[in-house]
This record gives structure tokens, C-alpha cells and sequence, in this order.
């Protein structure tokens, strides 16, 4: 790829400038796969149309739906010579040309069409792409490889993660580790936060609120395996809150008397349909516009369309979906988002958000309530995980050993300060101890990361730390014991006793420091500790601080004194499980267990 001299039609912002830069600049030097991060309503569009005027060679861009398609071949075109379409949803289909605008879709359905080689293929909404080798977009990369082994593969998203994956990158300019296992793209070459723009005049201010007249109590809900909630836990919640949808509507409709556009996402068809109904009953009478219209995944494409083109041209006021019109669709005149569903996903989150983000006459800002309390703030950047609890906020935790700032899930006080964390490992770039070979690039990697672990689980063959989830030890390939199995085979010896801990109390006694862990039937285990010597301090710091703590890796006062452990104690978290031995007179503790989530977990809510 090169920088063309030729000077645009059109004139591209600064940042818009700086992420043709950085992909120019990447691709120079590199066959890795990029990723450019760039907010809702920041024009990736202009990005994509400038990357393909001065791309060396042929250009295919991908997209999911076919709006995108239409807006990023008419953006081509303001910049550079029009671009081909192949899109049954347009009823076009050339693919062959300098650029070619694809849904990929029909692209899959078709390779033997994408005859061409091509020097670059860039993917927009590039957090759907899975890495899944039979998924559509992997089956037209193998494709396109076929043609130009040296293709350069370029992603734009506004939100670079993927539920159930995690990043959708291996690693991050900044100098930070992604997702090892399951990445899709190499790098993250570039990525633009939201507050800039919005203070630059870029995007409109949202003005973010939890539900005011009521709220939808998602919070027992658990995510499954793919970071998503089931739909037949919501539903059977929602059905036990019909109360609280009337409101909610009633509120929404009280709200929009001096909006222009509402997009209400709801959380399953049934409730979108419930919405509906209650819309259509409370706006009968008011002023026009006065229409409300339902989309859901099986509504017709012309319905669709129908329903889209006249929402646009404000002849609906109202649009309820489910799940639909998150992306690659731009309304700038919408300045109400009704968010009635819960997520786990701070990206889905944001694109809810972003279908209002986008400037238009006389809109001075997007009026944004929750009422399914996801609690997000936008303007946080993402963790990479699904949240452990619906009170979790971003918190940045130095690593001790390579000082990067980590961004983990946690939990904070009044003040902001981090009574809790979940981060395991750090993830900073740190120069490796011994260059290695990358045959993707043709050079030597410099960088690993860093390998300190806040949270572990110690291999009992070698001693090396591994992820608390890791079956098998990344340093010797030895099977680490499941929790349950070792449980199993220690309980079917006499004298062991499984205590599962509902309670711990923290108190000062004669001898000094009392720990005393409480069953659900009110029976205790108890541990001593004194402090008259420096030797006592460091065996209790060793012995309970370091697996208690709710923050590992971060830095604890020094504990002197019993005073100052009681003062301290909302520092520390209690056990899920004691493992216990009889002894003569007493029981011996032989092992804790925090974080567990095996089949001898009781809840004790």
C-alpha cells in the first residue's frame, strides 16, 4: 500500500487522516492482519473509501448488510472511481473492477465470481468475522489467498470484541496483550476513543440515565458460556414485571414529546410485541408523526426496507426491535435510545448507543435511558471479558512486575478506590527473554507477555503458575487436578471433612488475630494468628493475606498490629471451600478453594 499524492474530493478529518496513516504504515512493513477501532458515527466509511483510492492494486470490501454495502460503494465513489457492487440484496453483481463493495453473503455464495487477485481486502464491522475455517468470511479469505498469497487483510469496528471470544485482536499498539487463544486479526493498529469526539463537535453528547419511572430487575440473571443471557431466563423474568413495561412505555412516550427519533430495543419478540402493543394504544391521539413500527429478525426484507425508509423521512416516530438495528443502520435525526434488554456486552452496548450518536439539525443531544440497568459507561474503554456482576466497573491495576496499567473488571468505593478486581494475568508487551521467529512477518519478535498472574493455578508436578481455568500446565503439559476430581478422591478417605463457607469473621482475641469460618448451619473452623514477631507478621501476611485478598498484585500496608487487620478487613474474601483433616484433637486445614464453581458449590443467597 502507498500514499497517493493525488488530493481527495472530499476532505478527511485528522483522525480520519491518522488511521489511513497507521494501516499505511502497517502494511509497509507487515503481513499481519489489522484492525482499525473507530466509534459509531466516526465515518469509517470515509477511512475505507480513502484506503481503496490509494491502495496499489485491486480492493474488496466486505460487510455484513446491505445498507453498508450501498454507503461504502457511495463513499468510493465521492473519493475515487466508482465502485463495483455485489449484492443480491441490491440486485447487483460485479466482482470484478479497482474496488469491489461486497455483502458477504452473496460473496460466499459465489467465490468462483471473485476471479481477481486482490491486494487488500478490508472487512467493515470486523467483530463478526469468526475464526471459524467454514464460517463465510474465513471461506472467502481462504479464497482470496488462493489468488495473492500476500493479500493484506484489513478490519474496521467501533467495537473490537466478540461475545463468547473476547478480542477480536492478538495484540494492541499501545503495547497490550488481546486474546491469545482465539484472536481473529494480529494487531490493533489504531484506535480513537469516544470522548474526543464528542468534544470536537464530532458526534452528538449522549445524555445517559438508568430507568427514572421504573426498572427491570435483571440482576439474578447469569451469562452462558458465550457471554449472553438466555432468552427463556428473560423471558420468565420479564413475564413476572408487566407492570414495569406499562411504565417504562408510559415514561418513553411522556419523553419523546420533544424528540424526533426513538429506537426501542427490546429484549425478546414477546416483549417487543408487548411494546408495541402498549406504543400503538398511548399514541393514538397525540401530534404526528404518531407511527410506531416493529422490526425483529423475521420481519420481510421489503417490510423491512418500508418500515426504514419512512422512519428516515420521519413518518414514524417510533421503531421497536429486537436485536436488529444495531448496526449498519444511520438515522442521524434518532435522539432517543429506550434500552429495554440486558447484555453482558459493553460492545453491543455501544452500538445500541451509537444509532444516536450521529449529528443532525438542531439535535442537541441523545437523550439514552437503561432500563435494564446494564450499568456501562461509555466512555470507559472495554475489559475483553463479560462482566462478573452487574456492579463491575473498569479499574486499572498496576502490574508489580512490569508496571504496565491493566485494565481489569472490578469493584470500587464511594470514593473510586478498588475494593476488588478479577484480572488473572498482566496484560503488558514485555521484551522477550529470547527473540523467537515469526514466519507471519519474517522477522524476530522482541515482545511476550509479561507472565506475572494475579490469579493462579500451581502445577504440582512443576511448580509453574497457570490460568485458575488452564487444564493443562503450559510449562511441563502436565494434567492439573479439576477441583472436583481431587475432592473426590481426598473425601472418600476417612477422617476429611468439606466445609463450604457461608461466612467469615474477622475479630481479636488473647493470643491476637481470630479468623473464624462459618458453615450454614452455624459450625466455625478457626485460625490463630499472633503478631508479637516479625516472623508471626510475615507468616500471616504468607499464610492468609496473599489468598485472601480481593485485589491481587496490588500493593498492602504493612500489618503491625491486630487493630490494623480489623480496620482493613473489607480487603479480603472469603474461602468457597475448606478442605479439613481430622486430627486427635482438632481438624488441620489442608486446602482453600476461591472461585469455585464446581458441583460442590451451595448458594447461600
Amino acid at each position: 500500500m502507498k500514499a497517493s499524492t493525488d488530493k481527495p474530493a472530499l476532505q478527511l478529518r485528522d483522525y480520519q487522516q491518522d488511521s489511513v496513516n497507521a494501516a499505511i504504515k502497517h502494511f509497509r512493513s507487515s503481513q499481519q492482519s489489522a484492525v482499525l477501532a473507530l466509534p459509531t458515527g466516526a465515518g469509517k466509511s470515509i477511512v475505507i473509501a480513502e484506503l481503496a483510492r490509494i491502495a496499489n492494486g485491486n480492493v474488496l470490501v466486505l460487510t455484513h448488510v446491505k445498507e453498508l454495502v450501498a454507503q461504502n460503494a457511495e463513499k468510493v465513489g465521492l473519493l475515487t472511481q466508482a465502485a463495483n457492487i455485489y449484492s443480491a440484496g441490491l440486485n447487483q453483481k460485479k466482482a470484478n473492477g479497482k474496488t469491489v463493495v461486497a455483502s458477504v453473503q452473496s460473496a460466499a455464495r459465489a467465490l468462483d465470481k471473485f476471479d481477481q487477485p486482490f491486494s487488500l481486502v478490508i472487512i467493515d464491522e470486523c467483530h463478526r468475522v469468526s475464526n471459524e475455517k467454514t464460517s463465510q468470511y474465513q471461506l472467502i479469505l481462504q479464497h482470496l489467498k488462493k489468488q495473492n498469497p500476500a493479500i493484506k487483510i484489513l478490519g474496521l469496528t467501533a467495537t473490537p470484541y466478540r461475545l463468547g471470544i473476547g478480542w477480536i485482536y492478538h495484540h494492541h499498539y499501545h503495547g497490550k496483550i488481546g486474546n491469545t487463544d482465539t484472536a481473529v486479526f494480529d494487531k490493533c493498529i489504531f484506535e480513537l476513543p469516544m470522548r474526543p469526539l464528542i468534544k470536537q463537535g464530532f458526534l452528538t453528547a449522549p445524555k445517559l440515565f438508568d430507568g427514572l419511572s421504573a426498572q427491570y430487575d435483571f440482576s439474578q440473571l447469569e451469562p452462558t458460556e458465550t457471554g449472553d443471557f438466555s432468552q427463556q431466563e428473560v423471558e420468565s423474568i420479564l413475564n413476572h414485571q408487566g407492570r414495569a413495561t406499562t411504565a417504562i412505555v408510559k415514561q418513553i412516550v411522556q419523553l419523546a414529546s420533544t424528540r424526533k427519533g426513538v429506537i426501542i430495543f427490546a429484549a425478546t419478540v414477546r416483549h417487543a410485541q408487548e411494546i408495541i402493543g402498549l406504543l400503538n394504544k398511548l399514541i393514538d391521539n397525540t401530534a404526528t408523526p404518531t407511527k410506531a413500527a416493529l422490526i425483529t429478525a423475521a420481519t420481510p426484507h421489503h417490510e423491512r426496507d418500508t418500515i426504514i425508509d419512512a422512519f428516515k423521512a420521519q413518518q414514524i416516530k417510533y421503531i421497536v426491535n429486537v436485536a436488529v438495528l444495531t448496526t449498519g443502520f444511520d438515522a442521524p435525526h434518532v435522539d432517543l435510545i429506550a434500552i429495554l434488554r440486558p447484555t453482558a456486552s459493553v460492545s453491543l452496548f455501544q452500538q445500541m448507543v451509537g444509532r444516536g450518536l450521529r449529528l443532525a439539525p438542531g439535535k442537541a443531544d441523545c437523550l439514552v435511558i437503561d432500563y435494564a440497568a446494564n450499568g456501562f459507561d461509555l466512555y470507559f474503554p472495554e475489559v475483553g471479558q463479560a462482566k462478573p456482576n452487574s456492579k463491575s466497573v473498569p479499574v486499572q491495576v498496576h502490574c508489580p512486575v512490569c508496571q504496565f496499567a491493566n485494565t481489569f473488571w472490578g469493584l470500587v468505593d464511594n470514593d473510586g478506590d478498588i475494593i476488588e478486581h478479577f484480572g488473572r494475568r498482566c496484560q503488558g508487551l514485555v521484551l522477550a527473554k529470547t527473540d523467537t521467529f515469526n514466519a507471519a512477518t519474517d522477522k524476530l519478535d522482541a515482545k511476550q507477555q509479561c507472565d506475572f498472574r494475579f490469579r493462579s493455578k500451581v502445577c504440582p508436578d512443576c511448580g509453574a503458575e497457570n490460568d485458575i481455568a488452564a487444564r493443562i500446565c503450559q510449562t511441563c503439559s502436565s494434567t492439573l487436578i479439576d477441583p472436583d476430581k481431587r475432592l473426590k478422591q481426598v473425601l472418600q478417605s476417612q477422617h476429611h471433612h468439606l466445609f463450604k463457607c457461608q461466612e467469615m469473621l474477622i475479630s481479636q482475641n488473647e493470643q491476637g488475630l481470630l479468623v473464624r469460618y462459618l458453615d450454614i448451619e452455624g459450625n466455625d473452623f478457626k485460625q490463630s494468628f499472633k503478631f508479637d514477631t516479625p516472623a508471626q507478621r510475615k507468616a500471616f501476611y504468607a499464610v492468609f493475606v496473599i489468598s485472601h485478598t480481593r485485589t491481587p498484585g496490588m500493593l498492602h500496608p504493612r500489618y503491625d498490629k491486630v487493630e490494623q487487620v480489623l480496620s482493613d478487613q473489607s480487603r479480603f474474601r472469603k474461602p468457597d471451600l475448606l478442605l479439613l483433616k481430622k486430627q486427635k484433637h482438632h481438624w488441620k486445614l489442608i486446602d482453600l478453594f476461591f472461585d469455585y464453581q464446581g458441583k460442590h458449590k451451595t448458594d447461600f443467597s
